[in-house]
Order: C-alpha cells, then structure tokens, then sequence
C-alpha cells in the first residue's frame, strides 16, 4: 500500500511527461476502441436489416451488387426485372409471398420504394420482426405514402402532409414529379435499417408519376385504387418459400430462366461473403490500431528511461531508508501501471465522446445505428490486455534500476 501510494506521488510529481504519456495512450486507446465498435455495429446492423427472405432476384448482375442495391439502397442495379418474368416465377410451386421493389425516385435524399401491400405483411427484420406502424396505416391509393421513422422524424412530417416526389437517387434533382403529390397517411416505427430511411409508396404509383401527366383533378378513381398497375419492370423482388428445400431448387431455375437473364441470391450467404470481403479492411484497421497502441506505450518506455537516469538520487535514498530492489521494481511497475489504466480511462472517455458526435453522420451517411451502451466483455478484455502489456512495458526500466548500487545512486557525478 505504502508503495503504490509511493507510485501515485511520484507520478504526479512528473506532471508534463506524463500527461503526454497519458494523452498518447488514451487517443490509441480511442481509436482502437472507435473501430472495433463500429466494426461490430455495423455487422449487427447489416445482419438485421433483412430476416426471413429465401432470395432477392434481380437483373444479372453481381451477388453483392444486388443485395446493397435492394436492401440497403446502395448503389444501383443496371438492369430491372420484367413484370411478365416476376408474375411467372412467383406463379411457381413452392412460393409463398414475393415483394416487388421498384426504386429509381428519390425525396430530398431519402429513398422511394414502390411497392404492394405485402410488403408490410411479409417483409421482416432483426429476430424475424415484422414492420409496424407508429402512427396511421398502409397506402390504400396511388397518391398516399408510408413514410419510414427516419424521414418522418428528420422532415417532421405529421399524417395528412403533402410530398412531392423526385426523379434520381441523389439528394439533387432537376426533376421533381409535381403532377403527382403524394399525401402522408402512415409511419412506421423505426426498425434501425434503411427502412427507416425510405418511403413507401404503391407500385402503380411510380408508373403513374412516370407516365403521363395525372392531376387531382381528371384522375379516375378505380385507377388510383389500384395499387399494383401494369408496371414493364421492376427493379428487385423477395421471395418466401413454403419449405426451404425449394429455396436451392428455385434459386437454380431463376439462374438459367431463359426469358431474360436473372439472378437469384440468398441473402444471407451473399452477407457472409460480403463480409469476407471486407475481412481483409477489417484486419488492416485492427493491426493500424493495435500498432498505434504499441508506440504510445513504447513512449510510455522511452518517458521512464530517459527519467530513469534522473531519478537514480530518488531510488537511492529508498533504498537507504530500507527498500529492498525488488520494492524499486514493484514501485517503477506500479508507475507504469497507474500510467496505463489512467490512458485506458481518458480512452474511454473520449470513445464516448467520439461516439456521441459521430452518432448522427453514422446514421445519417451509412445507415450504422451505434449503440452508447457500456462496454462489452470484448472491449474490457481488449482494455485488460492493454494495461497488462503497459505493466509488462514497465518491467524494463523497473529490471534496469533493479541493478542500481546503493553507492552509485548517492555519489555526486559532476
């Protein structure tokens, strides 16, 4: 006890080179702390975002390609799906729901999915979770538009508000589709996936904004009931199966369909190789963040070496009131212990801090929801092994004074 609180004085009596010390290994500390957080998160978002689909079939394009384009709304497909195609295979033995998804429009940055009403029946996320709405209901008309807990809640939209549609993906459009307002009739709770981000309308509609020019005033209305239309083409749909043992067996027929070229996925192996892909990134930003963590602590090494000399006067006069070398080596290992767990805490202080100023970009940019949950038993053990390898660090210098004389310490060298 007496030796540790030897440590804390002798610490603070070292206030410039410690704090630098200190403020070295709390920002690797961060950064190390920042990615594996974000690596994880972004794992669980992206595994949540779709539950419970057997394919995702598009245009022939690549596997990876198809799955963001689709689900996540990154990127575009080349190539759509004609509406004779999807009526045949959805016709087929074996199917049990599908979902068309037709994107292309866009709402001051948001997404705009058209769709039909089993896409809130049978789309689920997370634990097989299906959607719910917050506040009103599905669409029942072309000119209404469910709108996901994001954009309602970034816009602030209320039930009854009026939207205006635009051409494109980007959030500038020179094309707005004025001739078919869209009014707010339900918002659905927020899931934590692009859904959040996206809005919802009926498949008739994205042909009807598309087509002619179609006002309030001249609209027939068994037209705008009708949710489905007669789209050409779509971009994607989802497909459910009675059994999963039709799921390799459809997947192989939509693969060599001789219609036009199509590809069907699993999503969920399509996932794991996208994340084997990204395997190697990952890697790098862990041996970026590990080999930061290494030099601040090897300025930890250089800081006590370089006092070390300094101190020879300090670590004499102990040993001539009675401290026996191996209490110089516990005091010198005790210094750099505080040192380190002192680093790890200003780490984590800062990771939360980080987190809590880049939550929104996060959100906003990738669609990565982070958590500000307290640490979890990966990072506390990552946090463990930092302080045992800054302890260890302090076993040099602590081996090095170790073999001080008594005399040597006390004689004056001019």
């Amino acid at each position: 006890m007496t030796l540790f609180r030897l440590a804390i004085k002798s610490t603070f009596n070292r206030k410039a080179a410690v704090l630098l010390t200190l403020f070295a290994i709390a920002i690797s500390v961060m950064v190390l702390l920042t990615i594996e957080r974000i690596r994880h998160e972004a794992k669980i978002s992206f595994s949540n975002t779709l539950s419970g689909t057997d394919l995702i079939v598009g245009a022939k394009t690549g596997d990876v390609q198809l799955l963001l384009a689709s689900v996540f709304r990154l990127g575009y497909t080349n190539n759509g799906v004609s509406w004779q195609s999807y009526s045949d295979i959805q016709s087929k033995k074996g199917v049990a729901w599908t979902i068309p998804l037709s994107l292309g429009d866009s709402h001051k940055g948001f997404a705009v999915l058209g769709t039909t009403l089993d896409y809130f029946e049978h789309y689920r996320y997370g634990n097989k979770q299906l959607l719910s709405f917050a506040h009103g209901h599905p669409f029942t008309t072309t000119h209404e538009v469910v709108l996901g807990a994001e954009v309602a809640a970034k816009m602030h939209y209320q039930l009854g508000d009026p939207i205006i549609l635009s051409h494109g993906l980007g959030k500038t459009s020179f094309h707005h589709h004025d001739n078919h307002p869209m009014t707010v009739v339900g918002i659905l709770a927020a899931t934590g996936t692009p859904v959040d981000k996206t809005l919802h309308v009926p498949l008739a509609a994205i042909d009807q904004i598309h087509g002619q020019p179609h006002t309030t005033h001249d609209h027939d209305e068994d037209e705008d009931n009708d949710l489905v239309g007669h789209p050409k083409q779509i971009s994607a749909f989802l497909m459910g199966f009675d059994s999963p043992l039709y799921t390799l067996q459809v997947r192989r027929n939509i693969n060599q369909y001789k219609a036009e070229p199509l590809l069907a996925i699993m999503p969920t192996v399509t996932l794991r190789e996208l994340w084997e892909m990204l395997g190697m990134v990952e890697k790098l930003l862990l041996l970026f963040s590990i080999a930061l963590v290494f030099i601040s602590l090897l300025g930890m090494l250089t800081t006590m070496l370089a006092t070390l000399q300094q101190r020879r006067r300090e670590l004499a006069i102990l040993r001539s009131v009675g401290a026996r070398p191996s209490h110089i080596v516990a005091l010198l290992m005790g210094e750099a212990l505080l040192i380190t767990a002192l680093g790890c805490l200003a780490g984590v202080g800062l990771f939360y801090l980080a987190l809590h100023a880049g939550y929104a970009v996060l959100q906003a940019q990738f669609g990565i929801g982070i958590s500000l949950s307290v640490l979890n038993h990966y990072e506390l053990q990552i946090l463990a092994v930092i302080i045992g390898a800054g302890t260890l660090i302090g076993l040099i210098p602590a081996l090095r004074a170790y073999f001080y004389s008594l005399a040597d310490g006390m004689s004056i060298k001019v």
